[in-house]
């Protein structure tokens, strides 16, 4: 079949600067800066790793507490005050009373949230630069590549190199917004703000399983987009195009499936659920959308926490590697007038900052753990000895060989 393509205006043009090398004295206090830069970094990253070690420890001793204490409820059970201040866990599917309607597109939805998204067709600046050497002086030459796209944003052309010709509008005729249900339930229980926010499984309506009726006749409809246009393939910059997407089915919305199933952990309060404050400092209010046992809500929940220690180790020790590179540039450039020196001071660097990094990180996560897991940590201490007290003990042996 005909397969009507998207027209792109694209445009082209080069600027070159030129800037004289700087000096010595100007490359070193630009390296100074960059120094102190370094330091700042370096005491973020002990920070970083330091913390986290504890973070770690109370969010796993705060989901062991919970699921010590966690009563898991039927779904269909009535409302029971017996578990007031208690945290339970449910799992059963969304409710919401009305759907959730955009009264401009005729849209409707019963669902938990409803995204209108807005893109509008715009001019985008690209720019790509490129140093090069000439006459003792170095010169940028940079390319600017114009485009049109459709973008969520809106481009500001003013800062573009070439305003002319390439003027996008300074407003969206229409806004991106996002719909909630005033009051969401599961089971007996209306859920809090917080729970709430966690629902966020967005997906595209699909407007073939809706029948549109008295469209606006400046709208039509194309791939799931309304377009603010009759020409959607052949769009011109300021035209605008509307995309729905809705999360958390609740109620009976036959083409698009059942109630969305969901797991929760939380305090029951009357017929509130709300934020549940464990003895080890966390704060419980959790929620998964699918069915899952209480058991597996705390599994997902500790795996998650491992994930996120780890990641929070890898990020600590990037920034600490950065901050020592940054600290000791000063070297290189003391010595980057000479370039087989330099060459090899800047590997030399690399693989220094490399090494210190690795070693401090470690020493950092195993202070952390001293501070926050003090028992823990002398017994792994106890336990790294073992290999050099089994090598001493065999030494005498081998010299009476």
């Amino acid at each position: 079949g005909f397969e009507p393509t998207l027209i792109k205006m694209q445009e082209q043009h080069k600027r070159v600067s030129v800037k004289s090398n700087p000096g010595f004295l100007e490359r070193l206090s630009e390296t100074m800066g960059g120094t102190v830069v370094g330091i700042g970094l370096f005491f973020l990253s002990i920070y970083v790793l330091f913390t986290n070690e504890g973070r770690a420890l109370q969010t796993a001793s705060s989901l062991d507490e919970g699921l010590s204490l966690v009563v898991s409820l039927e779904p269909h059970a009535a409302l029971d005050l017996h578990n007031n201040n208690h945290l339970i866990h449910l799992s059963a599917p969304l409710q919401t009373t009305q759907p959730l309607y955009d009264p401009n597109y005729k849209v409707a939805v019963q669902a938990v949230k409803l995204r209108r998204q807005v893109e509008m067709y715009q001019w985008v600046e690209y720019r790509e630069s490129r140093d090069y050497q000439e006459n003792g002086e170095t010169k940028t030459e940079t390319t600017y590549n114009y485009n049109t796209e459709w973008k969520a944003e809106l481009i500001n052309s003013r800062n573009f190199d070439k305003e002319i010709g390439h003027q996008n509008p300074s407003a969206m005729a229409v806004e991106t917004v996002t719909v909630v249900a005033p009051e969401v339930k599961v089971g007996p229980f209306v859920l809090s703000k917080g729970l709430v926010e966690q629902i966020n499984n967005f997906q595209t309506l699909s407007l073939n399983t809706f029948s549109v009726y008295n469209l606006d006749p400046f709208l039509s409809i194309d791939d799931d987009y309304f377009y603010h246009t009759q020409k959607p393939h052949r769009p011109q910059v300021g035209d605008v195009r509307v995309r729905f997407s809705f999360a958390g089915l609740s109620g009976e919305n036959l083409p698009l499936g059942p109630p969305q199933d969901v797991s929760i952990v939380a305090m029951q309060k009357g017929e509130q659920l709300k934020p549940f404050k464990t003895k080890s400092g966390d704060t419980l209010e959790i929620l998964y959308l699918e069915q899952l046992s209480a058991e597996e809500v705390f599994l997902k929940e500790q795996q998650y926490n491992s994930m996120k220690t780890w990641g929070l180790r890898a990020a600590g020790w990037a920034m600490m590697c950065l901050s020592i590179q940054l600290a000791m540039r000063i070297i290189y450039t003391l010595v980057d007038w000479v370039p087989i020196l330099r060459d090899l001071v800047s590997v030399g660097l690399k693989i220094f900052a490399l090494c210190v990094s690795c070693s401090l990180s470690l020493l950092v996560i195993g202070a952390g753990w001293l501070f926050y897991r003090p028992l823990l940590a002398l017994a792994l201490g106890a336990l790294s000895l073992v290999p050099l007290f089994l090598a001493r003990s065999g030494v005498p042996a081998k010299k009476n060989e």
